[in-house]
């Protein structure tokens, strides 16, 4: 008999990457309502991200890009998104696909997702007994961890340093 048991982790992880794909194809349709707008931070070495040579040399492990002003040609499937921003006056296509994603904020409203590697796990995961992984959920508002960022001039995404978003 073989013990089987419930992933969680996995189970919220595409639950939460669910929500991402939910709110990035209403904004492809609708736009951004408000005073919303998204910082996402994603690994630039995975596999499946696309981006130009010159923005994976400058940002060899994360990147975090700013939804916000102005985004062109949003595009999102159930894998990931491709998007165009503005980097310095260089319009530039991206394709991220949500399993890229470490994280996702919405400082407008003080929401936030935080996606963590099996690496990133091993720090935050205590053992039990029998073996199974307790995974705490910190529930802080997303206000402590973010600062408002300072508005980018029109027509130019800014990128911002996980930093802002650590503890």
């Amino acid at each position: 008999m073989t013990n089987r048991t419930i992933d969680y982790g996995n189970l919220m992880h595409s639950a939460m990457r669910g929500l991402i794909q939910k709110v990035l194809t209403r904004v492809s349709k609708e736009g951004l309502p408000g005073s919303h707008h998204f910082f996402i931070t994603f690994d630039t070495a995975h596999p499946d991200v696309e981006l130009a040579d010159w923005l994976s040399d400058r940002y060899p492990g994360e990147m975090t890009i700013v939804i916000q002003h102005w985004f062109d040609n949003l595009d999102v499937t159930d894998e990931g998104f491709a998007i165009t921003l503005n980097f310095g006056n260089n319009p530039e296509p991206l394709y991220i696909p949500y399993d890229a994603i470490k994280t996702f904020v919405d400082p407008s409203v003080e929401f936030g997702l935080r996606f963590e590697t099996r690496e990133d796990e091993e720090d935050d995961l205590d053992d039990d007994e029998d073996g199974s992984e307790i995974v705490e959920i910190d529930e802080a508002p997303m206000a402590e961890m973010a600062e408002p960022a300072p508005e980018p001039r029109k027509g130019e995404a800014e990128i911002v340093s996980l930093d802002k978003f650590r503890k």
